[in-house]
C-alpha cells in the first residue's frame, strides 16, 4: 500500500525529519531503494551507502541522521521499526471466506463462514477452524484438529490428529505438526513401538517455518508457547516444551522431553539432548551441541570453528594423542609430588 511519511511516522510513533509528503509503497534495500522506497540502516557496516541511496526515506538512528541526504524516520530500535513499517506497506491479503470446491470437508467439521479453505485440503471429522483463518491448498487436518482465529497455514501443511494451534498463528510449506514421536522400546534384536497419545499444542502467535516438524506427546503433550517462532527444517521431539518467546533457527533439533525456557534463542544446526533442562533467558551459538542441562541466564557455544585444512588436520592428529598427553602429565605430576615430599623431609 502507498503511505505518506507524515501518516507512517503516526502509525510507528517515531519522530520524522524531513518532508512528511513524500509517499512510500514498497520496502527496499538502501543500495536498490527508488523514491518510492522505505529503506532503513541496522548498522554502521552499511552507513557508507547512506548518502547515496536514493530512497524516498530511511528508518535509522539519531545517530546517522545527519548522514542522511533524504527523509528520515528516527528510532532507538531502526530493526524493529523496519518490521513493522514493512507489515503496514506489505499487509497479508485479507481471508475471504469459503470451502474450495475441490476440498474435502467431513460432516463433522465446523468451520467458521469467514475462514477459506483451500483447494484440494482436507479436513476430518471434529475439526474446529475458527474465524478467518486461511487454509492453504493441499493442506491436511486430521480428526479433532483446532486452529484459532486469524492463523494462517500457508500451503501443504499438515495437522495431525489432536493437534491444537492457537490464534494468529502462521506454518509454512511443508509443517508437519503432531506426527507420532520417536519412541521404540527395545525386545531383543527387535523394536516395539509405543504408542504416542498425546497432543501437540501450539499457543499464540506461534511461528512454523517450512518442512519442520512437531512430534505430539508420548504421553504427555508436546507444548510450544505463545510467540515462538522456529525456522526452516527444525526437529521438535515428544514431550518438549518450549516457553514463550523463543527463537530457533534452521537445522536444529530438540531430543524427546527436553524442557527450554521464555525469550531463549537457539542458532543453528544446534543439537540438544534429551530430558535437558534449559532455563529463560538462555542463548546458544550456532553448532551447539548441547547434552547437559543450562539453568542460568548466559550465552553459551560449542563448535570449531572452520580453519585452513592444514591446520585442522593437524588439530586432529593432536587430538588423537590426548589421552597419551594426560597419561604423561599425570605421571610428571606425580614425579614432582614424590620429589616435593622427599625435600620437605630433608632426605638426601
Amino acid at each position: 500500500m502507498e503511505i505518506s511519511l507524515k501518516e507512517l511516522s503516526a502509525r510507528l510513533d517515531v519522530p520524522l525529519r524531513g518532508d512528511g509528503g513524500v509517499r512510500v509503497s514498497r520496502i527496499a534495500q538502501l543500495t536498490n531503494a527508488d523514491a518510492n522506497s522505505l529503506a532503513f540502516l541496522g548498522g554502521s557496516k552499511y552507513r557508507r551507502y547512506l548518502p547515496s541511496t536514493a530512497a524516498g526515506a530511511v528508518i535509522l538512528s539519531e545517530a546517522d541522521a545527519d548522514v542522511a541526504r533524504v527523509p528520515v524516520l528516527l528510532s532507538d530500535n531502526p530493526y524493529l521499526t523496519f518490521a513493522r513499517a514493512a507489515r503496514i506497506l506489505h499487509p497479508e491479503p485479507s481471508v475471504v471466506g469459503g470451502v474450495h470446491p475441490t476440498a474435502v470437508v467431513d460432516p463433522a467439521a465446523s468451520v467458521d463462514p469467514s475462514a477459506w479453505i483451500g483447494p484440494l485440503s482436507v479436513l476430518e471429522a471434529d475439526v474446529w477452524v475458527g474465524p478467518r483463518v486461511f487454509v492453504g491448498p493441499g493442506c491436511i487436518l486430521g480428526a479433532g484438529v483446532r486452529v484459532g482465529e486469524d492463523s494462517r497455514l500457508v500451503a501443504r501443511v499438515t495437522l495431525c490428529a489432536g493437534t491444537r494451534i492457537g490464534r494468529r498463528a502462521l506454518l509454512h510449506p511443508g509443517a508437519v505438526i503432531g506426527r507420532d514421536g520417536f519412541g521404540f522400546a527395545r525386545d531383543g534384536e527387535r523394536w516395539v513401538r509405543m504408542p504416542q497419545v498425546g497432543c501437540a499444542v501450539l499457543g499464540d502467535d506461534v511461528e512454523i517455518g517450512a518442512n519442520t516438524t512437531v512430534d505430539r506427546g508420548a504421553i504427555g503433550d508436546t507444548l510450544i508457547g505463545h510467540g515462538v517462532k522456529l525456522d526452516n527444517h527444525i526437529q521438535i521431539g515428544h514431550n518438549v516444551e518450549i516457553g514463550d518467546n523463543t527463537a530457533m533457527a534452521a537445522n536444529t533439533g530438540i531430543s524427546g522431553s527436553t524442557r527450554i525456557g521464555r525469550n531463549c534463542t537457539v542458532a543453528g544446526a544446534v543439537g540438544m539432548a534429551g530430558h535437558l533442562e534449559i532455563g529463560d533467558d538462555v542463548h546458544f551459538t550456532g553448532m551447539a551441541m548441547v547434552t547437559r542441562s543450562f539453568l542460568e541466564p548466559g550465552l553459551y557455544s560449542s563448535g570449531i570453528p572452520a580453519m585452513r585444512s592444514a591446520d585442522w588436520r593437524r588439530s586432529v592428529a593432536r587430538f588423537r594423542q590426548l589421552d597419551e598427553l594426560t597419561r604423561r602429565l599425570r605421571h610428571l605430576e606425580a614425579c614432582i609430588d614424590t620429589m616435593n615430599d622427599t625435600i620437605g623431609r630433608g632426605d638426601s
